[in-house]
């Protein structure tokens, strides 16, 4: 038990880290959060028209959901739980990333931490996601379209490839990056979201 604790503890101080706030600031673009949507994922970012910015924050935003799956899993391995460890972890890195304390409880949708565990906790399952990611945004070119699609689809594959563990965590990350994007889930069906660069566009 203690094991599982600090492995959803270390989840969640690893996924509280706001990289997208940190590196707009450190660039002198300001506050990510009065920018856009408000939001301080790699997507948001993208939206300053930097765009090696936008990638380092997808990059670390993905990589610290999959290093505390793969902290918790090396640490527990031992111990014959390293898999519920790891998804422990992973669900800590997601709530951590989405209500991170430091910014009182008001963080990022999720979509990149997401991937992140996922690739960590079941790479087949994570690959499956980013696959159908891609397809749907060089489709529609919307990005909350394409994750929301991404993330619907995993409890199933999770189920398959990984088990009802894995299953259950997909269906949990799925929940939670749904109510994250409510707000865009309003706008797609109203047919407003706007498309992928439409930020860097209009700013030009």
């Amino acid at each position: 038990m203690p094991i599982l604790v600090l492995s959803a503890l270390l989840g969640y101080l690893l996924g509280s880290i706001p990289f997208g706030l940190v590196l707009t600031r450190l660039a002198g673009l300001g506050d990510i959060r009065k920018i856009g949507s408000g939001n301080i994922g790699a997507t948001n970012v993208l939206r300053t028209g930097n765009k090696p910015l936008a990638l380092a924050t997808l990059l670390l935003d993905s990589g610290k959901g999959a290093i505390a799956a793969l902290l918790a899993l090396w640490l527990a391995n031992s111990s014959g739980i390293g898999l519920e460890a790891a998804i422990l972890a992973a669900g800590g890195a997601m709530l951590g990333h989405t209500f991170p304390v430091w910014l009182g409880f008001k963080g990022g949708k999720g979509v990149a931490t997401a991937i992140g565990v996922l690739l960590a906790v079941s790479w087949p399952v994570g690959l499956l996601a980013i696959l159908t990611w891609l397809a749907m945004a060089g489709l529609f070119r919307i990005s909350s379209l394409s994750a929301l699609t991404a993330l619907a689809v995993s409890p199933l594959t999770g189920w398959y490839f990984g088990g009802p563990l894995v299953g259950g965590l997909c269906l949990f990350i799925a929940v939670l990056v749904f109510i994250r994007h409510e707000a865009n889930i309003r706008r797609l069906l109203k047919g407003e979201e706007p498309k992928i660069g439409a930020g860097k566009k209009k700013a030009a």
